[in-house]
C-alpha cells in the first residue's frame, strides 16, 4: 500500500480591495506565479489543474516573480522577507533575506538574473536592492516619503530602475548599483503600477487618478499622457506587450484595456461583469501579458480573484478559472450512477465551488450562498447537496446545475456540522443540538442537555452525534430517539464517518487517535488507527468499505486498512495550517482540503 501525490489544484490569487496584485509569468509564457495565504503557487497556463507550491514563507505571502533566466522565483511576505528558490527543481531555497520592516509589495529581477529590488511598506525604509544569490546591498531606494507599490529594473545596459510610490512620485534610479537620478511628480493620486517595456526604451505608470504617463527609458524624461478619461475608475495593473508597442492595464472600472503606444489610444477593451451593472468582486485588480507565447493570451484577474484569459482581437474570454481564495474548511462528494461525480468544497469567507475531478477545475455555485465560514457539506441522493455556515443557515444545492435552490433555512444554533440521510432527512448538529429539516422545513430537534454536539454523520436508519464530553450519541434519524450512548471516551470525537455498507462507525479524536465501532455491537473493532499527532478533522471510506483516510491539523493525511489496522501509508505537511477535510473520490483516488485553500489529489496504490 502506498500513497503519492497526484496533482495539486491551486487556490485563486489572494486580492484585497483598492490595492494592486502583481501576476508574474515565465519567460516562456508556460506558468502563472502568486500568492495566497501563505504559499506561492505555480501554476500551469494551459492546464490549470497542474501546479506546484512553495510553503517555505511563515507569514501571508505577497508577490512572486520569476527571474529572466526562469530558473529562479523570488517571493515576499508581509514581514518584509524575500526568499529565492528554485522553481524548476524541488524548490529549494536559495536565499532568504529580510528587506523591510512591513509587507513586500513588489519585486524586479535585473536582465542578468543576478540582482532583486524588493520594495513595500517598511518602517525605516521602503525598499532594497540585493544580489540574489547572497542577500548583499547592491544600491539604495530612497526618495519617497509613503509605501512603495511597484518596481520594474530595466533588462538592458545601462541599468536603470523605476518605482512609484502612494506619495504620488515616480523616482528614477542608475545602477548598478542603484542610486537615486530624479524623482517626477505627475499623477495625482496613489500610483500603483510601473514598467518598463522589454526593449527598455519607455516605461509607464498607472494610477488612482485614472491616468496612464509614458516616460524615457533611459533619461526617465516624462515623454506624455495617453488615454485620458478613457478609464473611469483606478487602474491597478499594467503590463506590455513583448514587441513593446503595446500595454494593457486593468481598472476598479472592471475593463482591461491594450493599449497602442505610437497612437496613443485603446485599441481594444474588455468589460468583465453584467452589462451597465456596477459590480465590486469585477474591479480588475491585476493583469499579465506573458512573454514567449505567440496567441497574444492576456490574464487578467478580478477582486474575486478569478483568472480572465483574454486574446487580442477576440471579444469575449477564452475561459475563467475560478477557486477559493480562503481556508477550505469543508468538503463532499456528490455522484449517481448516471453522471460523473463532482467534489464540493467551501471556504471560511463563504464560498461554495464544485470541482470537476476528471479536469480538477473549479466553478462557483451560483446564487444567494453563505455569508460566512461553511461549515459542513454533505451529498444526498438525487445529486442534492446541502450545507451549514455559522451565518447560521442551512442551504440547498442541485449539484447537476451547480446553483443554490429554495431559501435558506435558519439553524436554532451555529451549525458544527451537516449530514444528509436517504429518507429525505437533513440533520444539523448545532451547538445546542441536533435539528432534522425536511424540504427545507424543520422536522424535529433534541437537545443533550449541557452537552454541545461537536461532530455528526447519519447512514440508512442511524444517526451519530458526538459531544463536547467525550460521549457518543446514536439515534434515529426519523424521530431522534436515542437508540445507544457510548461514554467515558479517551477525548472529545472531532470527526465521525460511517462506512458505506453501515458495518462501521469511524470516530476521530481530539487527541489525533481513531477508533472504529461494530454497529451491531458497538463494540471497538479497531483502535489501532492512531498515528495523528494532532486532532482529526475528517474521514472517508472507499466504496468497499476496505479502507479509510483521515486528515488532521497536524498536516498529514494517512491510508487506513481495516483488515491491516497495524498498516497504515501516509503523507506529511500535506497541508500548510494543517488538513480540514478528506474525501475518497475513486477507486485509488482520493482529495484532501486544508488551511493553505487548495484541493490535491493523490494516488492510492496496492489497497488489494
Amino acid at each position: 500500500m502506498s500513497i503519492r501525490a497526484d496533482s495539486i489544484w491551486a487556490p485563486s490569487p489572494t486580492t484585497t480591495r483598492g490595492q494592486p496584485t502583481q501576476l508574474s509569468s515565465d519567460p516562456k509564457g508556460e506558468r502563472l506565479a502568486y500568492a495566497n495565504n501563505q504559499s506561492i503557487f505555480l501554476r500551469s497556463i494551459d492546464e490549470p489543474a497542474l501546479s506546484t507550491q512553495y510553503s517555505a514563507h511563515t507569514t501571508a505571502t505577497t508577490v512572486a516573480r520569476f527571474s529572466p533566466s526562469g530558473y529562479y522565483v523570488a517571493s515576499g511576505d508581509l514581514s518584509g522577507t524575500v526568499r529565492v528558490w528554485d522553481c524548476v527543481g524541488e524548490g529549494a531555497t536559495k536565499g532568504e533575506y529580510h528587506i523591510i520592516g512591513g509587507r513586500i509589495n513588489d519585486l524586479a529581477w535585473d536582465g542578468d538574473s543576478a540582482r532583486i529590488i524588493a520594495v513595500g511598506d517598511g518602517k525605516e525604509k521602503y525598499g532594497h536592492c540585493i544580489t540574489a544569490d547572497s542577500g548583499n546591498s547592491v544600491g539604495e531606494i530612497s526618495g519617497h516619503s509613503s509605501q512603495i507599490n511597484s518596481v520594474s529594473i530595466r533588462q538592458q545596459r545601462p541599468l536603470r530602475a523605476a518605482t512609484v510610490s502612494d506619495d504620488t512620485s515616480l523616482v528614477f534610479y542608475h545602477g548598478a548599483p542603484f542610486k537615486f537620478n530624479t524623482s517626477l511628480r505627475k499623477h495625482q493620486r496613489f500610483i500603483y503600477g510601473v514598467a518598463f517595456n522589454p526593449d527598455g526604451s519607455s516605461i509607464v505608470s498607472v494610477g488612482a487618478d485614472k491616468q496612464i504617463f509614458l516616460y524615457d527609458g533611459k533619461t526617465g524624461e516624462a515623454r506624455t499622457e495617453i488615454g485620458a478619461g478613457e478609464h473611469k475608475g483606478s487602474i491597478f495593473s499594467v503590463s506590455w506587450a513583448k514587441d513593446s508597442k503595446k500595454f494593457v492595464t486593468s481598472s476598479a472600472d472592471q475593463t482591461v484595456k491594450i493599449w497602442d503606444v505610437e497612437a496613443g489610444k485603446a485599441i481594444q477593451t474588455w468589460r468583465m461583469g453584467e452589462e451597465g451593472q456596477v459590480s465590486v468582486p469585477d474591479h480588475q485588480v491585476g493583469v499579465v501579458w506573458p512573454a514567449g507565447r505567440s496567441d497574444g493570451l492576456i490574464i487578467s484577474l478580478n477582486l474575486n480573484g478569478d483568472l480572465t484569459y483574454l486574446s487580442e482581437g477576440d471579444s469575449a474570454p477564452r475561459r475563467v478559472i475560478r477557486g477559493h481564495q480562503k481556508n477550505i474548511t469543508a468538503v463532499a462528494l456528490s455522484e449517481s450512477k448516471a453522471s460523473v461525480p463532482t467534489l464540493f468544497t467551501g471556504s471560511s469567507d463563504g464560498r461554495i465551488c464544485d470541482w470537476d475531478i476528471t479536469a480538477g477545475t473549479a466553478d462557483l455555485v451560483d446564487g444567494n450562498g453563505h455569508s460566512n465560514y461553511v461549515s459542513g457539506i454533505a451529498s444526498a441522493p438525487e445529486r442534492r447537496i446541502f450545507s451549514v455556515g455559522w451565518d447560521d443557515s442551512l442551504r440547498s444545492i442541485d449539484a447537476t446545475a451547480t446553483v443554490f435552490t429554495g431559501s435558506a433555512s435558519a439553524t436554532d444554533g451555529q451549525p458544527k456540522g451537516v449530514a444528509a440521510t436517504p429518507n429525505e432527512l437533513t440533520a444539523v448538529a448545532t451547538h445546542k443540538g441536533v435539528e432534522t429539516f425536511k424540504d427545507g422545513q424543520r422536522h424535529k430537534d433534541t437537545q443533550f442537555g449541557a452537552m454541545s454536539p461537536t461532530a455528526i454523520a447519519a447512514t440508512d436508519d442511524l444517526l451519530a452525534v458526538a459531544g463536547d464530553d467525550s460521549s457518543l450519541h446514536i439515534l434515529s434519524p426519523t424521530s431522534l430517539e436515542p437508540k445507544h450512548k457510548l461514554t467515558a471516551l479517551n477525548s472529545t470525537i472531532t470527526a465521525l464517518s460511517f462506512s458505506p455498507t453501515g458495518q462501521y462507525l469511524a470516530a476521530g479524536f481530539s487527541n489525533g487517535k481513531i477508533s472504529v465501532c461494530d454497529t451491531s455491537t458497538w463494540e471497538i473493532a479497531i483502535s489501532r488507527w492512531s498515528s495523528h499527532t494532532g486532532r482529526v478533522t475528517g474521514i472517508s471510506w472507499n466504496k468497499e468499505g476496505t479502507h479509510a483516510v483521515s486528515g488532521g491539523l497536524d498536516t498529514n493525511v494517512y491510508i487506513w486498512s481495516v483488515k491491516k489496522p497495524g498498516m497504515r501509508v501516509g503523507k506529511t505537511n500535506a497541508h500548510k495550517n494543517g488538513v480540514n477535510g478528506v474525501a475518497w473520490v475513486g477507486e485509488g483516488k482520493v482529495v484532501s482540503v486544508g488551511g493553505d485553500a487548495a484541493v490535491k489529489a493523490w494516488k492510492v496504490e496496492g489497497l488489494s
